[in-house]
């Protein structure tokens, strides 16, 4: 009796499933293991919000935006903003394991946003996440800490380079308008 309960609830419950995949981006269908713990990680989970995905390093001049992106992340959160962040040795400024980028980031920026562990970001290495924005946007991370605004819907909103700062007003513009936007 149990197993017919249990497959006539696998029978109804496939179409949702297969809805729910469908409802994912591609460009989101992608799993990464997370920093702190290298568990395995599918950006489907962040359907339907604003991602900011961010290359990062902790040996970098651009360091100190982990805590502009830190407050972007608490301000805009409740709201649907996700900060994705990537660490990479690309341009030879993150030497370190996944532990100590973790409690690099945490103690020293209270960093709380996803972070996944440590991969190229450009070039024949780059991640697959990076790989395609690269192809979207036609432009790959010149240094650390450049971004990639995606909206709600999974598109490629935008680039942005190292220099623009997480409190530009443009930036913030811009993810102010993505947030505001519906599915």
């Amino acid at each position: 009796m149990l197993k017919r309960l249990l497959f006539c609830l696998l029978l109804l419950s496939a179409p949702f499933a297969a809805q729910a995949a469908d409802a994912c981006p591609a460009l989101l269908n992608q799993t990464f293991n997370r920093l702190q713990d290298e568990a395995p990680q599918n950006l489907c989970k962040y359907s339907g919000q604003v991602l900011l995905v961010v290359n990062t390093a902790s040996y970098c001049g651009f360091t100190h935006q982990y805590e502009g992106l830190e407050a972007l992340y608490a301000k805009y959160r409740e709201k649907g903003l996700v900060v994705l962040g990537f660490p990479s040795n690309d341009f030879s400024q993150e030497p370190g394991d996944s532990k100590q980028i973790a409690d690099f980031c945490f103690n020293t920026y209270g960093v709380k946003f996803p972070m996944f562990a440590k991969s190229s970001v450009r070039g024949k290495e780059a991640n697959p996440l990076h790989a395609s924005l690269a192809k979207i946007t036609g432009t790959t991370p010149k240094w650390n800490f450049y971004k990639y605004l995606i909206g709600r819907n999974g598109e490629v909103l935008g680039s942005y380079s190292s220099m623009t700062a997480p409190d530009d007003k443009k930036f913030v513009g811009d993810i102010e308008k993505a947030l505001a936007a519906k599915l």
